[in-house]
């Protein structure tokens, strides 16, 4: 009978072990982050989509225990002062230095705009076929495609269709961010979308066999 006993009593005192030791390492860690000296951080003060450009309204400064804080995160106002975000972050979050870059690195190397498995190509495009020039950077676009047919008797029929959709705009001309309200004016005849391998390669042989148009999408929800 004794012998039947040992073994559940053996289980419960190793479970109350456990939870006690448990309940002291939890303790110390809680004692050992109360000393701890506390710092500043950026946090986002709402939530941020990736591309956007981050400015002093977006972030606010959180106090928190220096022993918390992960090594990449900013921690002034001015670290974060001319920068993209490279990724969604949401509101309360830490601004990393890895998840922003610099807006000057980002209109110099259109390669680092360009998701992975995607390609950059450029189309010639006019002003009615980049919609008067009003398309911008980080907008989203269907291309339409049109050529001149044989259709009998020496004559000719115009065949349009719809090749792409949601292709995402890298750049306009040269230009790789969106347009401020104080910027001036810039014309472009060339636009880069972002697409896989094989829709690029399929854009390039429709351009050169007849005209393409951009159709700009509505960027609300």
């Amino acid at each position: 009978m004794r012998s039947k006993l040992i073994l559940p009593l053996a289980v419960v005192m190793a479970l109350i072990t456990t939870y006690l030791f448990y309940n002291y390492i939890e303790t110390l860690k809680g004692q050992k982050l109360s000393n701890s000296k506390m710092a500043t951080i950026l946090v986002a003060n709402q939530d941020i989509p990736k591309n956007k450009k981050i400015s002093k309204s977006m972030v606010t400064l959180k106090e928190v225990h220096e022993k918390s804080i992960h090594p990449q995160t900013i921690k002034k106002i001015s670290e974060m002062e001319n920068q993209i975000a490279t990724v969604n972050m949401v509101k309360g979050e830490p601004i990393l230095k890895h998840h922003i870059q610099n807006q000057a690195e980002e209109t110099r190397f259109v390669s680092r705009k360009i998701k992975k498995g995607y390609r950059a190509v450029s189309v010639g495009v006019n002003m009615v076929q980049s919609v008067t020039n009003l398309i911008e950077p980080e907008d989203m676009v269907d291309v339409v495609f049109s050529e001149e047919i044989e259709a009998g008797n020496n004559e000719k029929i115009v065949r349009t269709e719809l090749i792409l959709e949601g292709a995402r705009v890298l750049a306009i001309g040269r230009k790789m961010i969106q347009s401020t309200n104080d910027e001036p004016y810039m014309e472009y005849s060339s636009v880069t979308l972002e697409l896989t391998q094989s829709d690029a390669v399929k854009l390039v042989n429709t351009q050169e066999r007849g005209n393409i148009h951009l159709v700009l999408h509505s960027k609300l929800q």
